[in-house]
Parts: C-alpha cells; sequence; structure tokens
C-alpha cells in the first residue's frame, strides 16, 4: 500500500466536514489504515476565489471542481470530495465518479429569527439565496417577497442573516446535519414546496479511471441506493442542460426495487414551472434512461422561446 492516502477538497467548512468523514470511514472500514496514513489536502478553487461577482457570469459548476480534478489527474491527490450538486455533467477524461456516500437528507431548510415558516413572511420581507432555483420556487409561492443575493459558505450566510441583511435564507439540510448545526433550521420544507437540487444532500468520492487501489480502499464507503437516485438526477440535468444558470429542481427515490423520480423546470420569476415524473427499476442503465427521457419531456414542454426568455432574465439578474 502507498505511504499516505491524500484526499482532495475545497476548504470551506462544509466540505472539511465531509472530506474528514470519509477518512474517518476509511479507517472504520480498514483495521490497518490509522489517520497517519491519509492526509486530507485543501485546494482552493476558482469558485472559492470568486467573492465580488454572481458565480454564473464565471462559469458554474466547474468552477469549485476544476483546481481539484487538475490535482487529482496530476496525481496530486488520490481522490477528490465532493458535494454531488457541485459536479458538472460531464468529467475530465480520465476520471470518474465512483463512490457515493449514504445520502443525507435532501430538503431545504428556511432559516429565520423573525418568522417561524416561510409562508407567515410578511409582504416585502427580504429573502436572502444566490440560487436561482430557490429564488423561483420561493417567487412562484411569494411573489410579494424581496429576494437579494446572498452568497458564501453556511457560517458565512448564517452571519449575514444575524447582521439583518436579510429576513430570512435557505440552507441546505444536509449541510447542517453534517456540521452539527441542525438547531439552525428554523423549518423544513417540504419537497411539494420546495423540491431541491439535483443531486442535494449526496458526497461523492471522484478518483482517476484504473487506479483499483483507492477503487478497492473507498468500495465498503459506497451507497448504491445514492448512486441510483444521483445518476436519474445528473441524467435530467444532462438532458436540460442544467447549470446553476437554470432553476432546474429534480428528486428521485428508490422503494421497494423501482426508483422515482419528480422534476421541476422554472422561469426566474416563478410564473412558469414545468413538471414532469418517472419511474423505472431500480439499475443504473434504467436509472440514467429515465432520467434523461424526463428531462427531455420537460424541455420540449418548456419550448425554445422559453429558454430564450429565460437566459435573457439570468442575464438581466445577474448583470
Amino acid at each position: 500500500m502507498q505511504q499516505t492516502i491524500k484526499i482532495g477538497t475545497r476548504g470551506s467548512p462544509l466540505a472539511l466536514a465531509q472530506a474528514h468523514d470519509v477518512k474517518a470511514k476509511l479507517i472504520e472500514a480498514h483495521s490497518d489504515l490509522s489517520s497517519a496514513d491519509i492526509t486530507i489536502v485543501v485546494i482552493k478553487t476558482t469558485g472559492d476565489v470568486i467573492l465580488d461577482r454572481p458565480l454564473m457570469t464565471a462559469g458554474g459548476k466547474g468552477l469549485f471542481t476544476k483546481e481539484i480534478e487538475e490535482a487529482l489527474l496530476a496525481g496530486d491527490i488520490d481522490c477528490a470530495v465532493h458535494s454531488s450538486k457541485d459536479m458538472p455533467t460531464t468529467l475530465p477524461d480520465g476520471l470518474h465518479l465512483d463512490i457515493f456516500l449514504q445520502r443525507e437528507d435532501p430538503r431545504d431548510a428556511f432559516i429565520s429569527k423573525k418568522f417561524s415558516h416561510f409562508m407567515d413572511m410578511p409582504k416585502g420581507a427580504v429573502l436572502g439565496t444566490a440560487s436561482l432555483r430557490r429564488r423561483a420556487q420561493a417567487l412562484r409561492l411569494r411573489p410579494d417577497l424581496k429576494v437579494v443575493n446572498f452568497r458564501g459558505n453556511v457560517q458565512s450566510r448564517l452571519r449575514k442573516l444575524s447582521e439583518g441583511e436579510a429576513d430570512a435564507t435557505f440552507l441546505a439540510l444536509a449541510g447542517l446535519n453534517r456540521m452539527d448545526m441542525a438547531a439552525n433550521a428554523t423549518e423544513k420544507l417540504p419537497f411539494e414546496q420546495f423540491l431541491p437540487a439535483p443531486a442535494q444532500g449526496a458526497v461523492t468520492v471522484e478518483t482517476r479511471d484504473g487506479d483499483a487501489v483507492i477503487s478497492g480502499l473507498l468500495k465498503p464507503l459506497h451507497c448504491r441506493y445514492t448512486e441510483l437516485e444521483v445518476t436519474a438526477e445528473r441524467a435530467l440535468l444532462a438532458a436540460l442542460d442544467g447549470s446553476c444558470r437554470t432553476p432546474i429542481a429534480a428528486h428521485a427515490k428508490v422503494h421497494d426495487g423501482k426508483i422515482t423520480m419528480d422534476a421541476q423546470l422554472l422561469s426566474l420569476d416563478g410564473t412558469q414551472v414545468f413538471e414532469d415524473n418517472g419511474t423505472c427499476d431500480a439499475t443504473l442503465k434504467a436509472a440514467r434512461e429515465m432520467g434523461f427521457v424526463v428531462g427531455c419531456k420537460v424541455k420540449e414542454a418548456a419550448g425554445a422561446a422559453f429558454f430564450e426568455k429565460l437566459i435573457a432574465d439570468i442575464e438581466a439578474h445577474i448583470l
């Protein structure tokens, strides 16, 4: 066995918590591994550096993975831990998503010091979010709210909230749970109102093609159900050419040997929503096919004119 296993990650508190969780699970799974055998390597990504403008203007999802994947391809690290929802649908040649940890709760959480429920917010209240999906879903239900851009990691967004920059915000419940901060969740938002981002709540480990040693070590950490669900949701994204610039929501669930998935595509102001769903056998091939078909159906229902207007609205919003 090699001397040290190097796990690459972003440096945010959530990213570090996820990487340390993978490290702990590796040690638990292999009696011959100790903490000294595994090193966490923090890599600053472009997405971490850009703080003065919306990430959508600079490229979207790949901004949180590019430098980490370059280190993986160069052999500077042996694997990379990511939030699955940050991953582009197309990976660099030579890399693949090898392992998915058991999925955390994929729901969104409503966070407020003033109001107990999202729907209790008064007319004109300020909601802070950088997510186009969350913005669209919020305005669909509450067009009377004022939505402002709210960027940063979990801690910085909670700080901004405490400082009064907004009356409320949304965070992924999975992130709060992983950092033992679930008490900050004022309300756990139901899927019926706030369908989550595709792959939300799922941690994945990226590896090099053909690296049988690392893949073998990681194999005990793998959750087949999470892989099936994320595969369906990422296939939907691929069909819709989804990115951070598109308000897309999806949630797949494995149950009784089947995968069911609900999906949404929304206009930026939430006044238009295109929804569809699918069911298939619980196999990777079926998950990919079902997710892609649902995505194609949503894309066809929306039509070319919808996407043209969506792009124009988003560019007007972020510039």
